[in-house]
């Protein structure tokens, strides 16, 4: 993963745990465990980081709901 996608993954991350009242470290585990980061967030980083902040945490949140993970 280069730095870019690195600072997106971060940058979601935080922005995940300000919208669901969660801890960062609590989100990247739940992120990490769900396979959102490596099978979403990076191979789709090029149409995703286009998008706006609420967009995102919208779709993650959708993405770990349809996988049957509750935020």
């Amino acid at each position: 993963m280069d730095k870019e996608k690195c600072s997106f993954v971060i940058y979601m991350i935080h922005a995940c745990a300000n919208t669901w009242n969660l801890r960062p470290t609590e989100v990247y585990s739940l992120l990490e465990m769900s396979g959102c980061i490596d099978k979403f967030l990076v191979p789709d980083f090029d149409i995703l980081h286009t998008q706006s902040t609420v967009y995102v945490v919208e779709d993650i949140k959708k993405y770990l709901e349809v996988r049957g993970w509750k935020v």
